[in-house]
């Protein structure tokens, strides 16, 4: 049990918990389904960035699906072979391409026709092959929020089925090129295997066309997206999401890459901050805290729901709008949440805050942003300290 109360106190608030016992257990789930089959875990960096997260997966055997250069140093720096190191993401630019290539990671993730052309000519100055995978759109609706649906047409990442043949084609012919991979993911928090298995068939059809052309790839690549409980959503088993991708497979011979992000950190997370006061507009009730979107945007953003504790507390609960300092009406972390009367002090958690939490933050209104801590074998260590304001200006002093 994670004593948040002594947490707070020690650290002070607003902060980010995670708990690397419960990232394990995840972590050994998922790959204790694929066991039998070729496989990489390869960790969605985005999800949570921090390097201690990065290498308490590292030890465990993971790879890294990384969307910026930046993560592909996290990852290298954290402990990751660069044999397990994915770069992924729709708009790379040349030099990190570059040095991608010089890093000699296992592939660049191509989502488009103008990328397979930067990535060749790039390739060809440096005068090496580069192993490239090419993300597929299967055109099929992932049954999940718009703004982390990927899987559409409507959607910027990846290419149709038949640009995907033309470029692999292409790779074939090409000194430079050297296609290892094919990939796809319709996006995050998926919890309908239906969608799934649909993209996973059509993209394996598409591999069985392309060893009919004598285009032989190591790696199937079937994105991330497993969707964890927020609140009462049905999730997919780690069992039957594996069973889904080789049914789909059918026993071709390649190696299954699996990007997990959420679904390893996402309920292993807590956010913790105090109330400064209660507040009411007419009828309306507000519990003001010092934690704000700039900490965690996700109910902003997303409208998104987060579990709130009341640490201590077990009055009676009514309607309250959780809101920060930020100068915006639309920093809250919950609206119409049911909580009991709140008092200077008083401390709350917000769970499943794991994921897509504190990456996403940023320093709006001049704010620094949380310390992080990671919680292993029942002992609490700092792996990021609070940003003070110094932090925030460091860039700017001198310049005035």
């Amino acid at each position: 049990m994670i004593q948040f109360q002594a947490l707070a106190q020690t650290y002070g608030t607003p902060l980010y918990v995670y708990d690397f016992d419960a990232m394990k257990e995840q972590f050994e789930a998922l790959k204790e389904a694929f066991r039998g089959r070729k496989s990489i875990l390869a960790y969605a960096v985005k999800a949570n960035s921090n390097l201690s997260v990065i290498k308490n997966f590292a030890q465990l055997g993971s790879g890294a699906d990384c969307v910026s250069i930046g993560e592909v140093r996290r990852a290298l720096m954290a402990g990751v072979p660069k044999y397990r190191i994915l770069f992924s993401g729709v708009g790379k630019r040349d030099d990190e391409i570059r040095e991608a290539i010089q890093s000699d990671i296992l592939y660049i993730n191509l989502e488009s026709e103008g990328e397979l052309a930067r990535v060749e000519a790039i390739a060809k100055e440096l005068d090496v092959k580069a192993r490239i995978s090419i993300r597929v759109n299967p055109n099929i609706d992932p049954q999940t929020h718009p703004y982390i649906s990927t899987g559409l047409h409507d959607n910027k990442f990846g290419v149709e089925i038949d640009a995907a043949k033309r470029m692999y084609i292409h790779a074939k012919n090409s000194e430079n090129l050297d296609a290892v991979g094919i990939h796809f993911h319709i996006g995050s928090q998926l919890t309908q295997l239906e969608p799934i298995y649909e993209a996973a068939v059509i993209v394996a059809d598409l591999l069985r066309s392309l060893q009919a052309i004598d285009i032989e790839l190591k790696f199937f690549d079937i994105g991330g997206g497993l969707g964890v409980r927020y609140d009462d959503e049905t999730t997919i088993s780690p069992y039957d999401y594996a069973q889904a991708i080789l049914g789909a497979l059918k026993g071709i011979d390649v190696t299954i890459i699996c990007e997990p992000g959420r679904f390893l950190t996402a309920n292993a997370g807590y956010f913790l901050t105090k109330v400064l006061y209660e507040k009411k507009n007419g009828s309306k009730r507000f519990v003001v805290v010092d934690g704000a979107m700039n900490d965690l945007i996700r109910p902003s953003l997303y409208n998104a729901y987060h579990r709130i504790e009341a640490v201590g507390k077990t009055n009676d609960v009514s309607p309250v709008d959780v809101v920060g300092p930020v100068c915006e009406s639309g920093d809250f972390l919950a609206k119409n949440y049911p909580l009991p009367a709140m008092e200077h002090n008083d401390l709350l958690v917000v769970h499943s805050a794991g994921a897509y939490g504190f990456g996403m933050g940023s320093n709006y209104n001049t704010r620094g942003r949380s310390a992080e801590i990671a919680v292993e074998n029942g002992e609490a260590r700092l792996i990021r300290a609070r940003e003070t304001f110094e932090d925030l200006i460091a860039l700017e002093r001198e310049y005035l």
